[in-house]
C-alpha cells in the first residue's frame, strides 16, 4: 500500500504540532509547514528521529504563491498528496473599537485567506495527482458563538464555516471531502495569550480569562461538521 501524505499548517507547535504527531502515528507522511524555522525543524527532527517521516517548510499562509510552492514540494518529496490540513491561524485580542485596518488585513489574511490558498493548491495537485483527497479546515467554537473581545478571530472562524460548506459542495464529485473542525478551550500558546490579554482588559486573572471570561464553557466541544 502507498504510504498516504498529508500536510499540514501551523505544524509547529499547539494543536498543529498534535495533529501531525497522530498523522504519523496513523502512518502518514506528513509535510509540515510554519513561519518559525526553528520550531519547526524541532518537530521534524523529533518525528524523523523516532522512525516517522516529517517535511519542514516555511511559508506564510497568507502568501498565496508560498502555499502553493509548499504543496509542490510536498509532492515532490513525498511522490503525492493526500490530506491537507489547513490550521494556522492567528488569535490576538481585539476588543471592538481597538481595531485597526493593518490588524484586520493581517489576521483575515491568515486565517481565511490562508484556508483559501490551502484549498486551492491542494485541489490543483489532487486534479495532478488524478486521485480525490481530503481537505481539513480548521475553525472553532469562537466560529459557532461569538466570544468577547474576539471581533476579528471569531469573524474569521465564521467564515470558514462558510467556505468549508461551499466547498465541500463545489468539490463533492471529484471525490474531494471538505470538513471543518472546531476547538473549544485547548492550552496552546496562542490560547494563553488570549486568555491572558482578555482577563487583562476585564481586571480579572489569566484564569478568569481562560475559563469564563473568554469562551462560553457549554460550546466548548460544540463542532461545526
Amino acid at each position: 500500500m502507498t504510504k498516504k501524505v498529508a500536510l499540514v499548517t501551523g505544524a509547529s507547535q499547539g494543536i498543529g504540532k498534535a495533529i501531525v504527531e497522530r498523522l504519523v502515528k496513523d502512518g502518514f507522511a506528513v509535510a509540515l509547514v510554519a513561519l518559525n524555522e526553528a520550531k519547526l525543524q524541532q518537530v521534524a527532527d523529533e518525528i524523523n528521529n523516532n522512525g516517522g517521516e516529517a517535511l519542514p517548510l516555511v511559508a506564510d499562509v497568507a502568501n498565496r504563491e508560498e502555499v502553493f510552492a509548499a504543496v509542490e514540494k510536498t509532492v515532490e518529496h513525498f511522490g503525492d498528496l493526500n490530506v491537507i490540513v489547513n490550521n494556522a491561524g492567528l488569535g490576538p485580542t481585539t476588543p471592538i473599537d481597538s481595531i485597526t485596518p493593518e490588524q484586520f488585513e493581517k489576521v483575515y489574511g491568515v486565517n481565511v485567506a490562508g484556508v483559501l490558498w490551502g484549498i486551492q493548491a491542494a485541489h490543483k495537485a489532487f486534479k495532478e495527482l488524478g486521485h480525490g483527497g481530503k481537505i481539513i479546515n480548521a475553525t472553532s467554537q469562537a466560529g459557532v458563538v461569538g466570544n468577547p473581545n474576539l471581533a476579528l478571530y471569531s469573524g474569521t472562524k465564521f467564515a470558514i464555516r462558510g467556505i468549508t460548506q461551499v466547498v465541500a459542495q463545489d468539490l463533492a464529485t471529484e471525490d474531494i471531502t471538505v470538513n471543518a473542525f472546531a476547538p473549544g478551550i485547548v492550552k496552546t500558546p496562542m490560547m494563553y495569550d488570549i486568555a491572558h490579554q482578555v482577563g487583562q482588559n476585564a481586571g480579572k486573572s489569566d484564569e478568569w480569562g481562560m475559563g469564563n471570561g473568554n469562551l462560553c464553557q457549554e460550546h466548548c466541544n460544540e463542532a461545526s461538521f
